[in-house]
Parts: C-alpha cells; sequence; structure tokens
C-alpha cells in the first residue's frame, strides 16, 4: 500500500492516549514521515507534535491525513466527517485503520472523486487467503501475545527485530494490524480477515523462510479476552510460533472495554502453549515484556526484577530497558 508521505496525524476528540495509540505508534516508530497532529476540542490525546491545521499542514507538505484512532468496533465519528471532506479539498489523501470503509461515506466518496484525491483503508485488504493448513514450514517465528489489547505487543515485535537487525541477525517484521501496516509498509490487519481464513493469512504473513530466518509477528488481542481472542487464536495457530514474549500492563485491573479481570502471565503462558502446540508442538516461551509506563523508575526496575525471578525469564520494558535480554534469550535457545 504505497500511503503518500508526510502524514498529518488526526486525533479527533479520542477521550484517552491509549485511543490514540495508531498515532503515537506512527509517530514513535517514523517520526520522520510526520508534520503534525490535528486535534478538535476536547481531545484528551497527544503525540507531542505541532498542533497544526489543514492549511498549515499542507504548508509544511504534508501529503496525507492518517487518521491516528484505534476504538472499540473500528467506527468513524460523523462529526469527523467534515474534517475528511475539508481535508481532500486541500489537496490531501487520508488514510485510516478504522473498520468503516472511507468509501462507504458518501460525502468522503464525493470528495476524493471531485479532487482526485486517494482513500487508503489500511484495515483491508483485496488479497485473498488460503484456510489455514497447519502444515510445519521452513524459518523460525516468535509471536508477541499478551494479557489483554494494547500493553505493547507492536512495541516489543518491532524493538525485538530492531534489535536483530542490529546484532546481524535475519529478522523481519511481520504486521497484523493497522499501525503495523501503517509503520512497515506491509501486513495484513487479521481483524478485518473473515474468521474462517485468519489462520491462512497468519500463514501468508509469516511464510517458509531460510531456516535462520526470524519472524517477529506482531500480536493481537489476547486468548483471555472476550471479544477477540477469536483473532489471536487465529494468529497462534496460522503464525506456529516456535518460541513467543508475554506482554503485560501491570495497573490494570479489568481488560480494556470489558469487566473482565486480567489473567495472570502464568496463566497466559500456559494457555499459550496448550493453544500453540497444535500446530508446533515445541512452542516455548522465552520471556516477558512490561509496559511500565505508569510506574516510577525504582518501582518499574524492581518490578521487571520480581517479576523476571517468579517465571524464570528474562523481563524487560522494551521502551525503558531495551530488549536485549530477550534476544539474548533467543540466541542462547536456537542459537541463531
Amino acid at each position: 500500500m504505497d500511503i503518500a508521505k508526510p502524514y498529518l496525524l488526526f486525533l479527533g476528540d479520542v477521550p484517552d492516549q491509549l485511543a490514540a495509540k495508531t498515532a503515537m505508534g506512527v509517530v514513535d516508530w517514523r517520526p520522520e514521515w510526520c508534520v503534525g497532529q490535528m486535534r478538535l476540542p476536547g481531545c484528551k490525546a497527544d503525540t507531542g507534535l505541532p498542533d497544526l491545521s489543514i492549511a498549515e499542514a499542507v504548508a509544511k507538505g504534508a501529503r496525507t491525513m492518517v487518521v491516528g484512532v484505534a476504538n472499540a468496533g473500528g467506527v468513524l465519528p460523523e462529526h469527523w466527517v467534515k474534517e475528511i471532506v475539508a481535508a481532500l479539498a486541500a489537496g490531501l489523501d487520508v488514510a485510516t485503520g478504522l473498520h468503516k470503509r472511507l468509501g462507504s461515506i458518501p460525502e468522503i466518496a464525493e470528495a476524493a472523486a471531485r479532487h482526485g484525491r486517494t482513500l487508503h483503508d489500511v484495515r483491508f485488504t483485496e488479497l485473498s487467503f488460503a484456510t489455514g493448513k497447519g502444515t510445519k514450514r521452513q524459518g523460525m517465528r516468535l509471536l508477541t501475545v499478551g494479557t489483554d489489547c494494547s500493553v505493547g505487543k507492536k512495541y516489543t515485535a518491532l524493538a525485538i527485530d530492531r534489535e536483530m537487525h542490529r546484532r546481524g541477525l535475519s529478522s523481519d517484521f511481520r504486521a497484523t494490524g493497522q499501525t503495523g501496516v501503517l509503520i512497515s509498509g506491509r501486513g495484513v490487519a487479521l481483524d478485518a480477515v473473515v474468521a474462517d481464513f485468519i489462520s491462512g493469512a497468519a500463514e501468508w504473513i509469516s511464510p517458509e523462510n531460510a531456516p535462520d530466518h526470524w519472524d517477529i509477528v506482531e500480536g493481537q488481542g489476547s486468548l483471555f479476552h472476550p471479544s477477540f481472542a477469536g483473532v489471536t487464536l487465529g494468529l497462534l495457530h496460522g503464525s506456529q510460533p516456535d518460541c513467543f514474549v508475554v506482554c503485560h500492563e501491570p495497573t490494570r485491573a479489568t481488560m480494556r472495554g470489558v469487566k473482565h479481570p486480567l489473567p495472570s502471565i502464568r496463566q497466559v503462558i500456559e494457555r499459550t502453549i496448550i493453544e500453540g502446540s497444535l500446530t508446533n508442538p515445541a512452542i516455548a516461551c522465552i520471556g516477558i515484556a512490561i509496559n511500565t509506563e505508569h510506574l516510577s523508575g525504582e518501582v518499574a526496575l524492581a518490578y521487571l526484577k520480581e517479576t523476571g525471578e517468579a517465571h524464570g525469564l528474562p523481563c524487560v520494558d522494551p521502551i525503558r530497558t531495551g530488549v536485549g535480554p530477550l534476544v539474548d534469550a533467543l540466541i542462547h535457545r536456537y542459537g541463531r
């Protein structure tokens, strides 16, 4: 998907920072692609980029407005439509990772046609996938899994891939969500794939490769989340990981969007091994990644140490401490 750069990141009036995780992901991993952010009154998120109007963004060279929002159901609020139409009229293309296709909204479709602009629905693909076969294929794969949604699976996968490249190892980040696709420029948003073909799409994302090549697969949802466990399980079966890293946010009492309590890290490890062994009986956990954003420095480091010791695994925060110990564990176990 060839999306013109640079971007103006549109945050709308989202209620919290986490709702703008798509924009935050692009800023954190591709800051050179961004000229600024556009927020509506009442917005509670901030990427740290300059606040710009559409005209100011165009003057700075922006070519695409990216709706940098992820919400339950992937909906596009009605009062955002006029802002998107204004961006199209100003000469910007528009990209979104929401479930609502931009072209299905008459005002947006008409404005895009009238001004000759391109609409990018990143969550959708024109590709067709086979059903998953579960046949063992050459190459190595690591999957990030989580105790909940939005706990750092994408960041952990990206950080591991970057660290492996730094060490001269062969790896690719494999995007499975809309933000990952925007960051990497390729991949498939699995939650928009028809259920019968999720595992097949995951097999396509992480194809057969050289024996020493690693696919670092971005995780989705949680096996314990009542809303999204179906996607998580299909991804687990299709990606056929040799190993996985558990991602966790320690300050939550319930999973995002529901009243169910978070599972323990131990429960996630055990369930992932049980379910993952269907397509890879050798699946193993090699480490833990904790999002310590809401913990102070000393408390965060103590938590990482205690959690790692309790599970007998390296435990890191990809942002605060880096993922070196996870890559060390991978090399120690697999030799490559």
